[in-house]
């Protein structure tokens, strides 16, 4: 299963309560749309960590790697190259 298929699943799982695709595009805002809070972006950054074995640093509790399926992937992605 692909890095973008387990987030995609975990946040309809999790937050849209849904098994549509179709419910999120990989460019959605999770915080301009109100799908997660600030709350619910603590336990993404739990998930990422438990399912791809990372570490989420402080200063990269960011937007720019947070806020969409597409940051997740490229941050996830970016950060298992970094740790080989």
């Amino acid at each position: 299963m692909s890095v973008e298929t387990k987030i995609r699943d975990y946040i309809l799982e999790n937050y849209l309560f849904t098994d549509d695709q179709s419910a999120l595009e990989n460019d959605t805002s999770f915080l301009d749309k109100g799908i997660i809070d600030s709350t619910g972006i603590m336990e993404v950054i739990a998930f990422l960590q438990e399912e791809f074995e990372i570490e989420v640093e402080d200063e990269e509790m960011i937007p720019e790697n947070l806020d969409s399926v597409n940051n997740i992937v490229a941050y996830v992605t970016k950060k298992q190259k970094a740790d080989q």
